[in-house]
């Protein structure tokens, strides 16, 4: 039978300390499953994974109804599917109605071993494939400080409301590189008023250093932000209008921006500034407990970083450096067993046992 395998004691500590800062998440009906180890497809660089356990809705869900249902969004990338397939456990195990999610996953060609990879780990998973036409953006990617950062995909929520089915009026954007702590439910519920797009807002950052001196120096792009009061804002953790995006056009806004980009380098990093530019200081700000980002160290060096004072509902692991790869290393950071016990890739001994 499936049972999670019991922590080290410097972890124990570890995890109660950070437990200490965090709201207990609802308790979530689990039907006991046995884990087998999943076969895999081919000889692709696609890694096994762990059957994750069934999550089942607690008694005040009722029947998951398509007026009930959350629905998350994804993107899909053999480099970052170990991530994903975390990100995904740590959401069921901490939402009270799981079998009310939908998950939304975009990928930019059709790769079976990565969906025979999601069928075979998430049996129960009510999810659906879109695919991302690279070549909608091809032409409009600039070259960023982090290689990482100018793969096409990594554009894709730039498209996710035109992509998903109109019937989808509200979506929660995440990246690969996180864990959920805390019931999904709580974000998915925050009122957005007018806003097309909530998120947490960090207004002390220094919100210059986001663009160029090019930019800063051409009256004509510094008065973008005129009227607002602008500040960073993390797209990897984005709850969505996706009604408001369409009606208001907001592919065509941040598109027209990446092409100013490609002719004057008004920034140094990929995706995220032109959405800044669009949106900064016109959004619903949320909790910051909903994106403890940064835990990647910069994109440059990686070099680890501590958490955040105050309660938290969501880590992220943003910069270069990712979880896995440093437990693969043996030169882990602090932060990176606390994303462990969600991986499910059959050689981690650190979550399910057999």
């Amino acid at each position: 039978m499936a049972f999670w395998s019991s922590p080290s004691l410097p972890l124990l500590g570890l995890l109660s300390l950070f437990l200490l800062t965090t709201t207990s998440a609802a308790p979530v009906t689990t039907t006991p499953i046995r884990l087998g180890i999943i076969r895999k497809p081919s000889p692709d660089n696609v890694p096994i994974f762990r059957e994750a356990p069934a999550f089942r809705n607690g008694e005040t869900c009722g029947s998951p109804a398509k007026d009930h249902q959350i629905h998350v969004a994804m993107t899909l990338d053999a480099n970052y599917l170990r991530g994903t397939m975390a990100a995904v456990l740590s959401i069921l195990q901490h939402s009270t109605c799981p079998e009310s999610l939908v998950f939304h996953f975009l990928w930019s060609r059709f790769e079976p071993d990565i969906h025979s990879s999601i069928k075979s780990t998430f049996p129960y998973l009510n999810f659906k494939v879109y695919r991302f036409d690279a070549n909608r953006v091809r032409g409009k990617i600039s070259k960023s400080i982090r290689q990482a950062l100018d793969q096409p995909l990594n554009y894709a929520r730039v498209y996710l409301a035109d992509i998903i089915p109109n019937s989808v009026k509200r979506v929660i954007y995440l990246d690969s590189d996180l864990v959920m702590v805390d019931d999904i439910a709580k974000l998915w519920e925050v009122d957005l008023g007018d806003k097309v797009i909530a998120a947490p807002e960090y207004c002390h950052a220094n919100f210059t250093q986001y663009f160029t001196e090019a930019f800063w120096s051409e009256k004509s792009l510094a008065k973008t932000f005129d009227g607002r009061n602008p500040c960073y804002f993390n797209t990897g953790v984005m709850v969505v209008d996706a009604d408001k995006w369409r009606q208001g056009g907001y592919t065509q806004k941040v598109e027209e921006w990446m092409v100013v980009q490609k002719q004057k380098r008004i920034y140094h990093l990929g995706s995220l500034p032109p959405f800044l530019l669009v949106l900064a200081g016109n959004i619903k700000a949320v909790d910051h407990r909903w994106n403890q980002h940064g835990l990647g160290g910069d994109n440059i060096e990686g070099k680890c970083r501590s958490l955040h004072p105050g309660p938290i509902s969501l880590l992220h692991w943003s910069g270069k450096g990712k979880p896995w790869l440093r437990l693969d290393s043996r030169k882990p950071c602090t932060v990176d067993h606390l994303w462990a016990p969600y991986d499910l890739y059959r050689s981690s001994k650190h979550t399910f046992e057999e």
